[in-house]
């Protein structure tokens, strides 16, 4: 390694170990949040999701990945609270049009089902935020994943921000160290963030979103060009064109795209990754850390279901420190 980039690592290093020491201070107090908040208000809220995810993911399994990225989208935007479920109005400018969002998020017609179900057992009573927050753990137990307790009590924002969905939310194009310092701003760190990524192994991705990794030589560079990786290119070129087809979509894991488990991680060690954004967690310079944990959570499934959940406990945890109210329809703020 050149003395450069022996420095630059040095950096890197000190950067991170910086941002993980003010995790703590950065993150917003959750104490309004617990997991007896419904228990008196709408003691069959969590069964009342469970029950509509049950027949969401049965129908289409592809539901489940749709709410846990719009927990992920949510939490990331003023924290958790629902601002990515809110429409354009004349006086509100919404976030679903974001660059990560638009053509990216879906399952926003489920969220209504939900909430339609809700207010009629219990009106007024179950924010749209802790609808996304149970909707997405439910949704991993019910392709494989594992369990935890969601802390509720979440209010929903009567504001949006485009410019904030635009410059918060991770992109699949950027290198690690950006994607890291998102993470820690938001009081994540980077053992979250890999395993927070980890839930792409039930994710799907848009051709425009990996054109460039498989044509721009990235792939082989990083797969060495192994067979089983060069199989998996070709399936990738089948599905995305050199020219057209952005819409088309891949899964992120080849192996069990419709299971949450730990064969995503394969496929980073293959250096067979479908985003580039994700097989920085392995193949980039700066990724001895990240490329550990990788490592880690491919040898031990147990491992990565355990961070992944208390990882999601954390990132739902972020709150929106200007409250809000409890939304009827989780498109609308209340009028």
């Amino acid at each position: 390694m050149s003395i450069f980039n022996s420095l630059t690592c040095s950096i890197f290093v000190a950067l991170v170990l910086i941002g993980e020491a003010f995790l703590l201070s950065r993150a917003q107090d959750p104490s309004r949040l617990s997991l007896s908040y419904y228990s008196k208000t709408c003691p069959t809220a969590q069964d009342i999701v469970r029950s509509e995810m049950d027949c969401a993911v049965k129908t289409n399994p592809r539901n489940a990945a749709f709410m846990i990225r719009l927990h992920f989208h949510d939490c990331f935007v003023q924290g958790c609270d629902g601002s990515v479920l809110l429409d354009d109005t004349a006086t509100l400018i919404g976030e679903k049009h974001a660059d990560q969002n638009v053509n990216s998020i879906q399952g926003f017609e489920l969220v209504d089902k939900i909430k339609e179900k809700l207010e009629a057992a219990c009106p007024g009573v179950v924010s749209c935020a802790d609808v996304l927050a149970i909707a997405a753990r439910d949704a991993t137990i019910l392709v494989g994943g594992p369990y935890w307790d969601v802390p509720v009590g979440r209010l929903d924002s009567k504001t949006a921000s485009v410019d904030l969905a635009n410059s918060d939310i991770p992109t699949p194009q950027q290198p690690l160290a950006t994607l890291i310092a998102k993470f820690l701003e938001k009081g994540l760190s980077v053992t979250d963030m890999v395993a927070l990524v980890g839930s792409h192994t039930v994710g799907m991705s848009r051709c425009v979103n990996f054109r460039e990794r498989i044509y721009g030589g990235d792939f082989q560079l990083t797969s060495k060009n192994e067979p089983s990786s060069q199989a998996n290119l070709a399936k990738l070129k089948d599905v995305c064109p050199a020219d057209g087809g952005d819409d088309n979509v891949s899964g992120m894991d080849y192996y069990s795209p419709t299971v949450f488990d730990n064969a995503f991680f394969e496929t980073l060690v293959q250096g067979s990754g479908v985003l580039s954004s994700d097989q920085e967690m392995y193949s980039s310079l700066l990724g001895f850390q990240t490329s550990r944990i990788v490592d880690k959570y491919w040898a031990d499934a147990a491992l990565f279901f355990k961070d992944f959940a208390d990882g999601m406990v954390k990132m739902g945890n972020i709150t929106n420190p200007q409250g809000g109210e409890v939304r009827k329809n989780c498109r609308f703020i209340n009028i």
